[in-house]
Parts: C-alpha cells; sequence; structure tokens
C-alpha cells in the first residue's frame, strides 16, 4: 500500500509532466523555469535537436518550434521509481505536429518519445534535474531543415 508521501509525490510529478506539456504547447518557454531545476541538463539531440541549460534551451525551442504551426505533447503512461528526494522515471510522450511546408501546405506527422528523467525535491517542489529524450518512432515526417543550433 502507497504511503500518502508517495501517493503526494506521484501526483506532484505527474502535475510537473503536465506543466512541461503546456509550457511547451503554449509557447510559453519561462514556465520552463517551474519544471527545471536552473542547472537541469536537457537532452533532445536523439529525436534531432539540442542539448543544453534551461537558460540555452528555452530560446533555443522558440526558435526550433516556430516552424510548427501547431502541435501537441500528450505525456502517458509514466514508470516512476521514488527513493526520498530523488526520482527516475521514463515517460511515453505522443507528439503530433504541423508542419508548414515552403508551398504554404501544411503536413501532419506523429512523432513517439520517452523522456527519461532525473528528478529532485526542491524547497519549489519537484523539479526535472535531467531530461533525455529517447525516440522511438516518427511517422510521415516531412523534409525540413535542420532546427538552429543552441
Amino acid at each position: 500500500m502507497m504511503s500518502l508521501q508517495e501517493i503526494s509525490d506521484r501526483l506532484e510529478i505527474q502535475d510537473l509532466f503536465a506543466r512541461y506539456s503546456f509550457a511547451i504547447d503554449e509557447r510559453d518557454y519561462d514556465a520552463l523555469d517551474n519544471v527545471f531545476t536552473p542547472d537541469a541538463i536537457i537532452d533532445y539531440t536523439e529525436a534531432g535537436g539540442a542539448r543544453g541549460t534551461p537558460d540555452q534551451i528555452k530560446p533555443w525551442l522558440k526558435n526550433a518550434m516556430a516552424r510548427f504551426p501547431n502541435f501537441q505533447h500528450m505525456v502517458a503512461t509514466t514508470k516512476l521509481e521514488l527513493n526520498g528526494d530523488e526520482a527516475r522515471s521514463r515517460t511515453i510522450l505522443f507528439n503530433p505536429m504541423i508542419y508548414r511546408k515552403d508551398d504554404g501546405e501544411d503536413q501532419v506527422f506523429f512523432v513517439g518519445l520517452w523522456y527519461r528523467d532525473k528528478l529532485v525535491r526542491t524547497d519549489k517542489g519537484w523539479r526535472i534535474a535531467e531530461r533525455y529524450e529517447e525516440l522511438a518512432y516518427t511517422y510521415n515526417t516531412p523534409a525540413m531543415p535542420a532546427p538552429p543550433e543552441v
């Protein structure tokens, strides 16, 4: 049986993952300050993205995501291993995206990912200290220019 602390931790971490998704989908990249630790390492390289700290990744996201008129980051099943004030998780992400081609035509494509995270409890609640984006699959991905550098 789960303790009240474990139930609370699991709900807070679930909320943390939702805050991440909404920050990205609403293009509110400064909201990521309430998701990551200031010294977090965020690694999107396996899916063709960048690697860096939140201060490096936020402006990169603004540029990289500008070419997509719409997208959704839908987090689902999480395998969570709690260990006091630290945790490790692996979470499914389904990410439909729209890419606007040079001729104005929109192409919908899909990306399936796993987020592999190291989480820490801080005085402001749970935060992600490390995020690695593991590519599972893509479908109907259009040819497009490489994303900008960090």
